[in-house]
């Protein structure tokens, strides 16, 4: 049993890591950003919108996914759970654990695809920022 806890501690670790490197990602994009010129930044937009293009179904999937589970766990009677423990009714428990640690790993695929949507807000942003900058640079040179 302890193998099954350290298998899926360790998946949601290797994701959770994934999710700080892309955090990273992100956070060196801001960076840099003011460095940037506008054209490399419309291309890194293009870019994570594209990405976000092919993984859209994909996570929209998840996202049904994890609205049902939300909906079975709540449906699912605390007094049950007690009874499959005193009965010792292995294999229901065993469901009701995969189905937790299947709900916590599409959490985390949510989680990872709302960072690209922020990169992509984030891009967004700065591209705005830049088209007003140099308009008010044209204007003040008139």
């Amino acid at each position: 049993m302890s193998q099954q806890i350290d298998n899926f501690t360790n998946s949601l670790r290797d994701k959770l890591n994934d999710i700080d490197d892309r955090l990273s990602s992100v956070k060196i994009t801001l960076e840099s950003a003011s460095q940037e010129t506008q054209t490399s930044i419309e291309s890194k937009l293009k870019e994570v919108k594209a990405r976000l293009e092919t993984k859209q179904q994909g996570l929209n999937l998840y996202r049904e996914k994890l609205k049902k589970q939300a909906e079975e766990k709540q449906a699912e009677i605390k007094s049950k759970v007690e009874e499959w423990k005193t009965k010792r009714e292995i294999e229901e428990l065993n469901r009701r654990a995969d189905q937790a640690e299947d709900y916590a790993a599409s959490g985390i695929v949510i989680a990872m695809a709302a960072i690209e949507e922020a990169e992509a807000a984030i891009l967004e942003a700065i591209s705005a920022r830049l088209d007003a900058s140099d308009a008010a640079a044209v204007q003040s040179t008139k």
